[in-house]
């Protein structure tokens, strides 16, 4: 029996084309990261184009690397629209283009008689599949392989709802061998990162398009998140929120721990229910994690311990998981705010707005309070307003008065003007009556309050320059050692860079 591949070949590159010449490209690009490749045959518009690629694939000749091909019926979620008939013929004639590996779902099998593909003259390995895109269904708890049926392999992909979704997919895969577990969407996306230290016989990546829900980028799951490196000894840390796709600080961590040799991974977490999250916490092995909208006020009601600073600011990001599952509460924003704005302006005595009264703006306005300025509050809910205000000793202000008013900074705290809704801003141009503005949010790079100051000649301070120092802060609390500033700045600014570029 033919087997996946060990090491990074566990790492399955999708390449998914409407067009044979594009799924040459993609499959060149595949190889240059991974031996092993999904040829995704339902994806080509025609049989024409189908015939183009395996007469391509025939005539390059063997090479080092493993072919799966897969010709999804939509019946089973994928794009081909011929019947289980057609699907085999194609799946013969990867066979005779080197493929050594085929993927048949279980709405297939099903129609074949006696429920088996032997007797077809298909790829020796057959991987057989099923997709839920709905919900992850009741699972026993031991994955096995059909006795009958000539299958070599399965496949249990299933659309994860809830991070307990992902982690039961998980545990299934304990003690299975030759079984892979594909957690889908965006919920999911830890557990399909983990899927190999928890013995999956590959992860799947694509090259391009996204085949599946919650699929990360081939290059990304090779090198930034390195899933095939993950051993039980491998560190896990992480950020929740919600929404949580715009985050970089999965690149600025993992960045760091490339660069200083640490065996550790940094995920993104999507956490709709935060008890859901904190579940999981021991299951998904997780030493820490960062926390991000809109949990960083109820995070501090979960927490066992609490550092002094972090308590009387009232919120945290930073939570350390103690060796007894204890959580340690921090707050590295406050820290980031102070040193973003301590390079550009003098606090003490200056006259500063707190656009915002959630976490975020909690540790900027305790940042600015003990550097000496006098602080003003504005934001929508007007008791979360006043209980800011009274705990930095400074003054509520309606937004009315905005215009008429004058201060040295303002503080954009609030998520309004936040990737993917970067067109708007959460204050107009009349209302930028100060000598510098920062904005909280990171991404976009330049928001669109921070282009209406400088349009005015106001200075202006990203918040890049916070996230930069509360993350570096945070790697070095849970590292124990000074951070590679350096290659992790860099990267971030790349990133937004890059994005920002792609925009234009």
């Amino acid at each position: 029996m033919n087997t996946f591949g060990k090491g990074a070949d566990r790492i399955c590159g999708v390449a998914a084309a409407p067009t044979a010449r594009e799924l040459e490209k993609q499959v060149a690009r595949a190889l240059r990261i991974t031996r092993t490749v999904e040829l995704r045959l339902d994806w080509l518009r025609s049989d024409l184009e189908r015939e183009k690629f395996l007469a391509s694939l025939k005539r390059s000749g063997p090479r080092r690397a493993t072919f799966l091909a897969t010709c999804r019926r939509r019946v089973g979620g994928g794009e081909f629209p011929g019947d289980a008939g057609a699907e085999l013929f194609w799946l013969i004639k990867a066979k005779e283009a080197g493929c050594l590996w085929c993927d048949l779902e279980v709405e297939t099998l099903r129609e074949l008689p006696g429920e088996s593909v032997r007797g077809y003259d298909v790829p020796p390995g057959v991987l057989l599949s099923f997709h839920d895109f709905r919900s992850t269904p009741r699972l026993p708890k031991k994955l096995r392989i059909p006795a009958h049926g000539g299958i070599d392999a399965i496949k249990v992909a299933a659309m994860a709802r809830t991070i307990a979704d992902s982690a039961r997919l998980l545990r299934a895969l304990r003690g299975s061998r030759q079984v892979i577990a594909a957690p889908m969407g965006e919920i999911g996306l830890p557990a399909r990162l983990l899927a190999l230290r928890e013995g999956s016989a590959l992860a799947y990546a694509p090259v391009a398009a996204a085949t599946a829900p919650g699929q990360l980028h081939l290059r990304d799951f090779k090198e930034l998140y390195r899933v095939h490196q993950i051993t039980r000894k491998t560190r896990v840390y992480g950020v929740i929120g919600n929404p949580i796709g715009h985050s970089l600080s999965p690149l600025l961590h993992n960045t760091g721990y490339v660069a200083a040799k640490k065996d550790a991974v940094f995920l993104p977490f999507l956490v709709e229910k935060l008890d859901d999250f904190l579940k999981t916490l021991e299951e998904f092995g997780v030493a820490g994690f960062s926390v991000t909208l809109p949990h960083k006020e109820a995070i501090f009601k979960r927490l066992d311990v609490c550092e002094p600073l972090a308590a009387e600011i009232g919120a945290v990001n930073t939570v350390t998981v103690r060796r007894n599952g204890a959580l340690y509460g921090s707050n590295t924003d406050y820290l980031g705010v102070l040193q973003a704005l301590e390079k550009k302006v003098k606090l003490r005595k200056s006259r500063v707005l707190i656009f915002g009264a959630g976490g975020a703006a909690r540790a900027a306005g305790f940042a600015v309070a003990k550097a000496g300025a006098e602080i003003f509050v504005c934001a929508r809910r007007k008791a979360a307003a006043r209980k800011l205000a009274r705990a930095v000793e400074g003054s509520v202000i309606p937004h009315t008065l905005l215009k008429k008013e004058k201060f040295d900074v303002i503080v954009n705290a609030t998520p309004v003007g936040m990737h993917p809704q970067a067109g708007i801003s959460p204050l107009a141009a009349n209302e930028l009556n100060c000598s510098l503005v920062m904005d909280l949010i990171y991404r976009p790079l330049r928001t669109k309050l921070l282009q209406a100051a400088a349009a005015k000649g106001i200075r202006t301070v990203s918040g890049v320059e916070m996230f930069l120092a509360q993350g570096i802060a945070q790697w070095e609390l849970w590292m124990g050692r000074p951070a590679p500033e350096g290659p992790m700045r860099r990267a971030v600014l790349r990133g937004l860079q890059a994005e920002e570029n792609a925009h234009k």
